[in-house]
């Protein structure tokens, strides 16, 4: 439960966003608090492409549902599969895109940062596309 929740929560936090600089470094920041490298590599990739510039350009909210996670607990470290959708809500659209990553989890302590003592490594998006876009 506490190895769903840490990968749920760190989701939410990174791609739950809206137009505001200081609230997206916030929640990034808080996000990269309970992984590794992987997902600041990912977060600067972004970053480089402008995506974060084009999200405060365009007000643009965007927002998370993880659907599942699918956890396996027989090797360490533990992989974890999330399964989400997100929601992009611009001023003329909504665009509803799926999103599927992977990640491993390793034990480590527990801090007021990381409640549940886990930190996500080896954190890959795998897939993320556009499943329906709409006017609003």
């Amino acid at each position: 439960v506490e190895a769903r929740e840490h990968v749920r929560r760190f989701h939410e936090l990174f791609f739950t966003l809206s137009p505001d600089k200081a609230a997206i470094e916030s929640n990034i920041g808080r996000a990269l608090l309970m992984a590794d490298k992987s997902a600041l590599s990912y977060y600067k990739i972004l970053g480089e492409k402008g995506y974060f510039t084009q999200l405060i350009a365009g007000n643009v909210i965007q927002s998370i549902r993880v659907d599942s996670i699918r956890t396996d607990f027989d090797h360490y470290p533990y992989s974890a599969t999330t399964y989400a959708q997100q929601r992009i809500i611009r001023e003329s659209t909504v665009t509803e895109r799926s999103l599927i990553t992977t990640c491993r989890l390793l034990n480590t302590v527990r801090s007021e940062n990381n409640p549940q003592g886990f930190l996500i490594e080896d954190f890959r998006v795998t897939e993320n596309k556009d499943m329906a876009t709409y006017d609003r």
